[in-house]
C-alpha cells in the first residue's frame, strides 16, 4: 500500500450493487444465500464443503472478517442488492499476495448468475485496489473449468499469465488447478475497470472515490 492510502472503502456502490463490509447481523442473510447456492458452489469453492453452518457460526465468521477488515489485514465484502435486503454473493480484496498487490475473489448466489454481477463487482474492486489502495498489481485466480469465472478477468483486461497445477486443496485427497489472471497499474488506466461508475465511502461514510 502507498503512503497516501485513504481507505479502506467500507462501502462501494455500483449501478446495481452495494458491496460493504460484513456486520454480524448479516449472518441470517448470508446463511440463506449460501444454503440456497451450495450445490452451485461446491465444484469451485472448497469452503462450500463445510456448509451448511448454523447462523451462530456465520455470525462468528462475520465477526472475524470484520475484525480483520478494521485492522487493514484483509477486506471481505458482502454483495447486496441496492436496498440491502438480499445477499447476492460475497467478494473480497485479499492481501495474501504480499506488498503492493491484492487478489480479488468472488462468488454469486445461484439465482443471480449469468447477469454480469461478478464482472460488475470485480470492476469496482479493481478500481478500489488501484485508486484507493494504490497497489501495483491485482490478480484474479480461478479453476480452469470454471468458464464463467474465467470470463470475468478477460472482460476487464486482465492477462492470463499462468495455470498452476494442483495448487488449491479441494479436499484431503484432491487439489485443483488455478488460473492466474493479472492486471498491472500501468495497464489499469486503459482497462474497462478504470471507467466503471462507482462510489466508495470510508468507515465514517465520507466519499473517497
Amino acid at each position: 500500500m502507498t503512503a497516501s492510502f485513504s481507505g479502506p472503502a467500507y462501502r462501494i456502490r455500483t449501478s446495481r450493487l452495494i458491496l460493504r463490509c460484513w456486520n454480524p447481523e448479516d449472518a441470517p442473510l448470508l446463511k440463506q444465500a449460501i444454503d440456497e447456492s451450495r450445490e452451485h458452489l461446491l465444484p469451485w469453492m472448497p469452503w462450500a464443503q463445510n456448509e451448511p453452518q448454523s447462523v451462530e457460526a456465520k455470525a462468528a465468521q462475520l465477526r472475524r472478517w470484520r475484525s480483520r477488515f478494521d485492522r487493514d489485514e484483509d477486506f471481505v465484502y458482502g454483495v447486496f442488492d441496492l436496498e440491502e435486503k438480499h445477499v447476492l454473493g460475497g467478494c473480497g480484496l485479499h492481501t495474501r499476495l504480499g506488498d503492493y498487490a491484492l487478489e480479488i475473489g468472488y462468488w454469486i448466489h445461484a439465482n443471480f448468475i449469468n447477469q454480469g454481477l461478478a464482472t460488475e463487482l470485480s470492476a469496482a474492486l479493481t478500481k478500489v485496489a488501484f485508486e484507493i489502495h494504490g497497489v501495483r498489481r491485482v490478480e484474479i485466480h480461478c479453476e480452469p473449468r470454471n468458464l464463467r469465472s474465467a470470463a470475468v478477468p478477460r472482460k476487464l483486461g486482465y492477462v492470463h499469465e499462468a495455470t498452476l497445477k494442483k495448487r488449491v486443496p479441494a479436499n484431503e485427497a484432491e487439489f485443483l488447478d488455478s488460473m492466474i489472471w493479472t492486471l498491472f497499474d500501468t495497464e489499469y488506466p486503459s482497462s474497462p475497470a478504470a471507467s466503471a461508475p462507482i462510489e466508495a465511502f470510508d468507515a465514517l461514510g465520507r466519499k473517497i472515490l
